[in-house]
């Protein structure tokens, strides 16, 4: 089998997932958003067994380092929603269209993070866990974006308890998902050779997080989760649309 990409593509694609990674090896989360519309118009075929594959790696690595601040007892509730949600989610899809459940999305996330600047804030309680655990699940599933809704739950937690807590939830659903596309046949060893060209990026994204997150958990953990929330919502919205 032919090597699926040249060496502009996969250079190209370097530089994209090295800055997604650092950026979620920063905040928690953010290399769906960043990633997604930028290695599409590279290759359609990034989207979306390598780029998970690849985030798989750097889910890793982000919960070992942050392994010491996981909310162990969150994360099951979370997990359950995220599993739950995942499997509506795929439902939805063979009746809805996933541009109409993007968009609706989109403008969901939007609305959570003006409740939260108008200063409501919910409770970290199995319940809230679930639920957006569920939502994560959805968007996910219909919007390659996963991450703001269990981070706007956390978004008051020190900085390495949401990285660790997210992080843990990803590799639990990114497995899922893989496996997932294995089975329908949209994941096998050409994804997997994708998947690894994008892997000196994330080592890289990764590395370079571990210098930002010192400047982040300086008390912009909140502001920071605020506003990459806020544009995630905006690029699904988008990327809906157009």
């Amino acid at each position: 089998m032919d090597f699926p990409l040249d060496a502009i593509s996969s250079i190209i694609a370097f530089v994209i997932v090295t800055a997604g990674a650092t950026f979620q090896g920063t905040i928690g989360f953010g290399l769906g958003p960043l990633a997604v519309p930028l290695l599409v118009l590279i290759n359609p075929d990034f989207v979306p067994g390598p780029l998970l594959f690849s985030a798989l790696l750097l889910t890793i690595l982000m919960s070992y380092r942050e392994y010491h601040a996981i909310d162990v007892k969150g994360l099951k509730w979370a997990v359950v929603g995220r599993i739950v949600g995942t499997i509506i989610g795929a439902a939805l899809l063979i009746i809805i269209p996933g541009n109409s459940l993007s968009i609706m999305f989109g403008i969901m996330v939007l609305l959570a993070v003006g409740i939260s600047m108008a200063g409501v804030i919910l409770p970290i309680t199995p319940r809230n866990l679930f639920g957006a655990g569920t939502f994560s699940g959805f968007m996910g599933t219909t919007a390659a974006i996963g991450g703001p809704p269990v981070a706007l739950l956390y978004q008051n937690q020190e900085g390495p308890r949401l990285r660790g807590t997210l992080s843990a939830i990803f590799v639990i659903g990114t497995i899922i998902s893989l496996v997932s596309l294995a089975v329908i046949g949209r994941f096998g060893l050409k994804e997997i050779l994708m998947g690894l060209v994008l892997f000196p990026g994330i080592i890289l994204g990764f590395y370079l997080s571990n210098r930002t997150t010192k400047v982040l958990d300086r008390g912009f953990i909140r502001p920071a989760v605020l506003i990459a929330s806020a544009v995630a919502g905006i690029i699904v919205i988008i990327r809906s649309i157009i």
